[in-house]
């Protein structure tokens, strides 16, 4: 199996791990609240999609306890902390088998956005739960990510040219880093019933998860950066600029959703 082409972030890169640390430690609370809302308890079967380091994997596989199982699947999974009740697989999601009506609980975040074959992978997660069972969604709306403090009108402006040049560079992979704010209505279209959508928006701010993410981007996309339009140069002010005390802006916006299998 190979990775597919549209996809930015290649876990194979060294850059890898970094990010998944970092994505963890700002949306692993996020997802938590949200999958203890939904009833995640002893004796579930459950499915992670685009597992990565497997931080909610594991976190599913302690919750659901020795009488349920999670099965944890990536294109290239990362090393993930063992569990006797966790198995971690490769699996393309668009290509390879699902088994009919096999979960409880599916969790997929930041997978869907990046494929133009995303309402038809809604319909295979919907058929890969058991009647009853609950898909829950966390996705972008990385269109909004206003500034709110810079040092100066040029770190500002630097900071707005990055957004859109990755934003350009997601576009030409056929990624919509909008579909967050759409996703709610794609699952009813799907035929998920019981569909509940809650936004999460939290401050970049000088050691933040969030702006770590963002500093960890300029050099994990770098070579896509620079087709954008942005320099080495720009980058590396860029990193100064957003780790300067003064910086200051909104995170992308970050939505949760639940649907449920009739």
């Amino acid at each position: 199996m190979t990775l597919a082409p549209a996809y930015l972030f290649d876990n194979r890169s060294e850059h890898a791990a970094e990010q998944h640390r970092c994505l963890a430690e700002w949306l692993d609370p996020i997802s938590i609240e949200r999958l203890v809302g939904a009833g995640v308890r002893p004796g579930l079967h459950c499915l992670d999609v685009g597992t990565g380091a497997g931080s909610i994997a594991v976190w599913l596989a302690d919750r659901v306890g020795p009488a349920g199982r999670v099965l944890a699947t990536d294109l290239a999974p990362l090393p993930v902390p063992e569990r006797p009740n966790l198995v971690v697989q490769r699996h393309d999601i668009l290509h390879d088998p699902l088994p009919e009506a096999g979960f409880d609980l599916i969790h997929v975040r930041l997978v869907l956005s990046h494929l133009p074959e995303r309402e038809e992978v809604l319909h295979r997660l919907l058929a890969a739960l058991r009647p009853g069972g609950v898909l829950h969604l966390v996705e972008f709306d990385a269109e909004y990510a206003p500034v709110l403090l810079a040092p100066d009108a040029r770190a500002k402006e630097l900071f707005e040219r990055f957004q859109r040049a990755k934003l350009q560079a997601f576009r030409e992979r056929g990624s919509h880093q909008g579909w967050g704010r759409e996703c709610a209505a794609a699952l009813r279209r799907a035929g998920f019933t019981d569909v509940e959508a809650v936004p999460y928006v939290t401050a970049l701010t000088p050691g933040s998860p969030g702006l770590r993410l963002q500093i960890h981007t300029t050099r994990h996309l770098r070579e896509p950066l620079l087709r954008a339009g942005l320099t080495d140069a720009e980058l590396a002010e860029l990193r100064e600029v957003l780790a300067h005390p003064d910086f200051r802006a909104c995170s992308n916006l970050v939505h949760t959703v639940h649907g449920r299998r009739p």
